[in-house]
């Protein structure tokens, strides 16, 4: 994508201008991917796979706040979150439709970085971008993704498949996008009362990065398949790990017991929390975020994935009637409550 120096007035293009400058540099990687953007509509042919369609909408002031996230960065996260939910159902994104409202106060060369973080994504997940559509917003900047996948139809793994027995698995650690988001809240805080104060981020690069730069678990659905295991049930975490397994036991029809100390929390996470007077299992539990994988899978498939470093037991699931229930680090029965952040809430 070329560098613009100076400032570019959306108007100066107009809606059509600004399509064409923000996609001339798109290229098709997918086969599946038969007319992208350019036309009245995109066309997709994956010859006899199953398609798999999500759509996740982030809404400044909402979802996320300009003052410290860089737009080259939501970009990317816009992407990775909804790439996430397809993972999650085991299958690999393939095509996004970019949606933009945007306001006046943004230049030409604003929505040329907040695109070259989409585009920098879908190259990682080679995803390729057939359409979408732009407007204007009075209200600050929105960004409506919609994601197309394609899963052979025995590879798909849904929410409600868990059964009495299975073990609960989740990949890398939690906690850390939250923990992140309070150390970003508390820069920006001293930075409008002191102006002149730089931000203190020094060593604290992991939980920024799980705020600002989330990586979808690409590799998980390869992984499974090399290992030869279907998990039984499958989520993605955003909004927090307790909110996600009451999903997977709603669907299932099942309880479970999640184990404190198997929850997974990298030692900078940890310390952030403590730092901020946070417990550490309350992050993890209700922080969300964290965009991993959260699924079952049969006992028998233990040994395929005891000794998989990027994936940790932390429970097994229950006959309905036995609850959802919290096993504490000493041993304490709690029932499992989701406190998840809920968009809807946040005013």
């Amino acid at each position: 994508m070329l560098e613009n120096t100076g400032r570019t007035e959306l108007s100066s293009l107009g809606e059509f201008g600004l399509i064409k400058q923000l996609t001339q540099f798109i290229e098709i990687v997918n086969e599946s991917s038969i007319k992208g953007v350019g036309d009245d509509a995109a066309i997709i042919d994956y010859k006899g796979k199953q398609t798999v369609v999500s759509t996740d909408m982030l809404v400044e002031g909402v979802h996320f706040d300009l003052a410290y996230v860089p737009l080259k960065h939501l970009g990317y996260k816009a992407v990775s979150v909804n790439a996430s939910d397809i993972y999650a159902m085991n299958a690999m994104p393939k095509q996004i439709l970019v949606s933009l409202a945007i306001s006046n106060r943004f230049s030409v060369e604003a929505m040329e970085e907040l695109y070259s973080g989409i585009t920098l994504a879908c190259h990682r997940h080679k995803i390729d971008i057939v359409g979408g559509d732009t407007t204007t917003s009075k209200s600050g900047l929105v960004i409506s993704i919609t994601v197309i996948g394609e899963a052979n139809p025995e590879d798909l793994v849904y929410r409600d498949g868990a059964k009495e027995g299975d073990l609960l698995c989740v990949t890398g650690d939690l906690g850390g996008a939250y923990v992140g988001l309070q150390l970003l809240e508390r820069e920006k805080q001293i930075f409008m009362e002191s102006p002149g104060v730089q931000p203190d981020l020094e060593g604290n690069d992991y939980i920024i990065e799980r705020q600002l730069k989330p990586e979808a678990r690409k590799d998980i659905p390869v992984l499974l398949q090399k290992l030869e295991v279907k998990p039984t049930s499958m989520i993605d975490i955003s909004d927090g790990l307790a909110s996600e397994i009451l999903h997977l036991c709603s669907n299932s029809k099942v309880g479970c017991n999640l184990y404190e100390e198997k929850i997974p929390i990298d030692p900078s996470t940890y310390n952030m929390a403590r730092e901020f007077n946070l417990d550490p299992t309350v992050c993890a539990l209700s922080g969300g975020e964290d965009y991993e994988l959260l699924f079952t899978i049969d006992q028998s498939d233990f040994p395929k994935i005891k000794a998989n470093p990027d994936i940790t037991i932390i429970g097994h699931m229950t006959s309905e009637k036995d609850g959802k229930n919290l096993i504490t680090k000493g041993g304490t029965v709690h029932p499992l409550i989701a406190q998840g952040w809920d968009a809807l809430l946040k005013k």
